[in-house]
């Protein structure tokens, strides 16, 4: 059971919530109808992972109206791929509001770090790479993984990579993101031992197709045991090393409460 159910409960417990109000959210109606879709008051309970949208493409003000509406009532929500539209709309909460412009991403909630956990470190072969590399980093820590960054250290010069690889080894879970020609995870996934996640991002001249040469490139890695997220999926490789550390972190409780 996770925290928001728990508390939850504490709150009917302690008289700040009514039977009837605690039955409606946790069988009738986990779901909430807004002009943006329906949303999932207890995925974080089922999943591990708290609610998020996709806001490019939406409506701004239906993205306001949902943001402002978690934070009041002190739910995390997590918006990708913000624009400027969405971000006008949301300027009269942006004060109360966790924004990461590179990453693109708002959040009603500050990241709450859990030490215990596996580091993610998050690798980036180039500059252009970088928002990709920002989403996957930004997104990690709101999920609650300790995340180390280490940008532009493509293949393009190796002689950077191989100063960081005393580094990289002492990490917990790698996502290596990459354009062009996507070669980096295969790289790093010849030298590391850790689960290594490949993110391809859309950069390149004309025959890398908007990520989908890197794409195939991470696909077919030489190096094997590599996970491979769609192009520029950024969220979608935070939210895998985060449940690779749920899943550890469950283990070691089962663990401890066996012995």
């Amino acid at each position: 059971m996770s925290e928001v159910v728990r508390e939850l409960l504490r709150a009917y417990r302690d008289g700040e919530v009514a039977e009837d109000e605690v039955v409606d959210r946790l069988v009738q109606h986990p779901f909430e109808e807004h002009l943006i879709g329906r949303f999932d008051h207890m995925r974080e309970a089922r999943t591990g992972i708290p609610e998020a949208i996709l806001a490019e493409g939406k409506d701004p003000v239906a993205v306001a109206a949902i943001v402002e509406r978690y934070a009041r009532e002190g739910r995390q929500l997590i918006a990708t791929r913000v624009t400027e539209p969405v971000l006008r709309a949301l300027e009269p909460q942006l004060g109360g509001l966790q924004h990461y412009k590179v990453a693109r991403i708002v959040s009603t909630l500050p990241a709450q770090i859990e030490e215990a956990r596996a580091e993610v470190c998050v690798i980036s072969a180039g500059a252009l790479d970088r928002p990709v590399a920002e989403e996957v980093a930004v997104t990690s820590r709101l999920l609650g993984n300790p995340t180390r960054e280490i940008f532009d250290v493509g293949v393009a010069g190796l002689n950077r990579l191989m100063g960081e690889l005393q580094t990289i080894e002492k990490s917990g879970i790698l996502v290596v993101v990459a354009g062009m020609d996507g070669a980096l995870p295969s790289v790093i996934g010849g030298l590391a031992s850790q689960p290594v996640i490949a993110v391809p991002t859309s950069v390149g001249y004309g025959a890398s197709f908007k990520g989908v040469a890197a794409l195939l490139t991470m696909l077919n890695a030489c190096s094997p045991g590599t996970g491979v997220m769609n192009i520029d999926n950024g969220f979608g490789a935070a939210v895998l090393a985060t449940k690779i550390n749920q899943f550890g972190m469950r283990r070691i409780q089962s663990m401890r409460e066996q012995s």
